[in-house]
């Protein structure tokens, strides 16, 4: 009975491990929620990384850096592959797998922590949750074919931190981009033309529906067209006090109305965006926009295209995000003249 009972007490031990990471065959008790640490562990160290990351847009260690949106979440992923490589033998899934729970852990931790916003933990996710699988599956290799597992993961950890000094040298890489939408408005031109240069008390249930407001872009207030010294401006306010200038370049009355964005310091108050992606910025800006109205019967065409920038080391997945949160904006905005000119019409009717 007493060898019985040592038998089941052994195969309940994890295997341990030596010095160097790799597993042996010696039994040992498991700590409580062996799981969840090695997890942790990533999650903790890409935290550091990030608290170290912290310089202004243009200096060493800026957030915004390929080294560190690159290099930070697969050394997420790789610090918890090798943890739990000292534990016992994991399968190739958990590689591509534990790393998204990591990086996700790591987000939250930068958001509780008040050193990201909401919009960016929302849009990198996808990103570090790739890279994280990339560090991780790069780890399990090591671990599996070499004996030289803590090496390699401190070279993983210095990767970010020599290039993060390093790259700011180096010229951004600037992508022009644009997105254009139509839709039909059941309302003569000039109803629509007056919507646009006078939009007054936008109510969020009015645009809201948008993804980029979901996830924390101020909502518009109004955008109001008036007269100055310097020609014709298109002031606008968003909410969270935020307030910019759009100077109109080109008055079509009826036909076409263009302008470019003029953002100022105090455009954007403290808090309102992320500091380090705020719009007219190194990393992104919005160029302009142009309204085009064609008559049609029974109503007008109402056309939008809008331009930016972008200047990331990363631009192969900012652009196409920015793609589908100013596309979807766009369609949400044309839907709001839409209902506030048809519902002008339909009350003078």
């Amino acid at each position: 009975m007493s060898t019985e009972h040592e038998d089941t007490r052994l195969s309940e031990l994890a295997p341990a491990t030596p010095n160097d990471g790799e597993p042996t065959d010696e039994p040992r008790r498991r700590m409580p929620f062996a799981w969840f640490w090695p997890l942790l562990a990533g999650a903790a160290v890409a935290l550091l990384l990030r608290i170290a990351f912290s310089g202004g847009p243009g200096h060493r260690f800026s957030p915004m850096l390929g080294s560190f949106v690159y290099f930070v979440p697969s050394l997420c992923g790789a610090v918890t592959v090798y943890m739990a490589e000292r534990t016992e033998r994991r399968s190739w899934g958990y590689y591509l797998w534990a790393p998204w729970v990591s990086t996700a852990l790591f987000v939250t931790g930068t958001l509780a922590i008040f050193i990201e916003g909401l919009i960016c933990a929302i849009v990198i996710i996808p990103l570090f949750a790739v890279m994280g699988s990339v560090g991780g599956l790069a780890m399990g290799i090591v671990c599996r074919i070499t004996n030289w597992p803590k090496p390699a993961l401190y070279s993983f950890a210095m990767l970010p931190l020599i290039l993060g000094a390093i790259e700011p040298q180096l010229p951004d890489p600037d992508q022009f981009s644009y997105t254009s939408r139509t839709l039909f408005i059941a309302a003569p031109t000039e109803r629509v033309w007056h919507e646009l240069n006078d939009a007054r008390d936008i109510r969020p249930s009015e645009v809201g529906d948008a993804w980029a407001y979901r996830i924390g872009v101020p909502m518009p207030v109004s955008g109001v067209t008036v007269d100055t010294p310097e020609g014709r401006v298109r002031q606008v306010q968003w909410q969270k006090n935020v307030h910019f200038d759009e100077i109109i370049t080109d008055w079509q009355p009826g036909r076409v109305l263009k302008w470019r964005y003029r953002f100022t310091p105090d455009s954007f108050p403290a808090g309102a965006l992320d500091d380090h992606v705020m719009i007219g910025g190194q990393y992104f800006d919005l160029r302009d926009s142009t309204y085009t109205l064609t008559p049609r019967n029974g109503g007008t065409e109402l056309r939008i295209d809008v331009s930016w920038r972008v200047s990331t080391r990363f631009n192969w997945y900012a652009d196409p995000v920015l793609q589908f949160l100013l596309g979807d904006g766009a369609e949400h905005i044309l839907r709001f003249y839409k209902a506030r000119s048809e519902s002008t019409v339909a009350a003078a009717g």
